[in-house]
């Protein structure tokens, strides 16, 4: 009798499982088709909205049409992978549940890798994602829509490492997220602020973000705890960092890393276009929030902990000091307002979204 029951519970368990694979081959076919569909839209969409003007200006806000500043790659809109989507019901998780307010899978301390594989190699390693750079949870709604902007200029090796630390690191805390590499091409001196500005303006052409994470290229987060959230208040993130024994150097740093919604971004016009060469551009929008009665706002140092890579020291910006002086009333025009730049090129490659952009003199005027 006992065997005879034994037999009908395997072969119900035996059922069971394979209704359930049934269902989940079924699930993902839909989700396949769906995936399909969609990017075959975003494609011929893509195509379309890049035959425009080249010169971009007053771009922040999200645009009813969309206007390119230079030349498109179009082999990146046909990789094998395409699974850029524009809206979350096309992506199919729209009906789950929303993620929970603290992701389950945290560890805490994580390992940093000071080393990568080449950004080609690392491209094979990391799969999970659509082109872009973009990643959501699969299996509930994402809370948070952030874009995470990284100025960037011939820093390759450290892009390796940031990029094979951050990915996994993000998708941890469920997040919706995409990251930005904004390049400045051409000899004029670097200039972080615009960047993070092209940065934000170019990432709202792509998605209906609620908030940017600012994030320098050789800043690598230890802590999973860390959460990439979108902020109430403007958020300083790399509170303790390594390089400084792990202590904030003074309290009005908004530097490194730092995180602010959209609404906020807007309030305070974004980052002066004026700082060309190292130094100045975080403590003026640091006043900046002061002047709108913002709150600066932090982890704990235990937790928004960071790793410096190492790099040779930029030379500093020596007329930063002077630029600042003016700041409450340059604030008002200086800064999203007055945003110019040529977009040269955008790829929508594996691990990122590349944006070349010229920001010389000439192509701003």
């Amino acid at each position: 009798m006992i065997e005879v029951c034994r037999s009908h519970f395997y072969k119900i368990i035996l059922g069971l499982v394979c209704a359930l694979t049934l269902w989940q081959l079924l699930v993902l076919q839909n989700v396949q088709e769906r995936v399909f569909i969609a990017n075959f839209q975003y494609n011929i969409s893509n195509i379309v909205n890049h035959f425009s003007s080249e010169k971009v200006s007053n771009s922040f806000s999200l645009p009813k049409e969309t206007r390119s500043a230079g030349g498109v790659n179009f082999s990146s809109f046909w990789e094998p992978s395409n699974l850029y989507l524009r809206n979350e019901t096309e992506f199919g998780n729209s009906s789950y549940d929303l993620c929970p307010e603290t992701p389950i899978n945290l560890d805490g301390h994580i390992t940093v890798l000071k080393t990568s594989p080449t950004l080609e190699e690392l491209e094979s390693h990391i799969t999970n994602l659509m082109p872009g750079g973009r990643f959501k949870p699969f299996h509930c709604k994402a809370r948070h829509k952030v874009a995470i902007v990284v100025p960037y200029r011939d820093r390759k090796q450290h892009l390796a490492v940031f990029l094979q630390h951050l990915h996994p690191f993000l998708q941890k805390q469920e997040l919706d997220y995409g990251i930005y590499v904004v390049e400045q091409i051409g000899k004029s001196l670097f200039n972080r602020a615009m960047l993070m500005n092209i940065g934000a303006a170019e990432a709202l052409r792509q998605y209906d973000y609620q908030c940017f994470i600012f994030h320098d290229v050789d800043l690598l987060p230890e802590d999973d705890r860390n959460i990439y959230s979108c902020p109430e208040m403007p958020r300083h993130m790399s509170v303790a960092v390594d390089v400084f024994d792990y202590k904030l150097p003074y309290q009005g740093l908004f530097g490194g890393v730092s995180a602010m919604n959209r609404s906020h971004f807007e309030k305070v016009n974004g980052f002066s276009n004026m700082f060309w060469g190292w130094g100045g551009e975080d403590d003026d929008m640091s006043n900046r929030i002061r002047y709108k009665k913002l709150l600066i706002s932090r982890y704990p140092a235990n937790i928004a902990r960071y790793v410096m890579l190492s790099h040779s020291k930029a030379k500093p910006n020596p007329s930063r000091f002077r630029v600042m002086k003016n700041g409450a009333k340059r604030a008002q025009v200086d800064g999203l307002k007055n945003l110019r730049y040529k977009r040269v090129k955008i790829q929508f490659m594996k691990l990122c979204t590349w944006i070349s952009v010229d920001i010389s003199p000439k192509e701003r005027s």
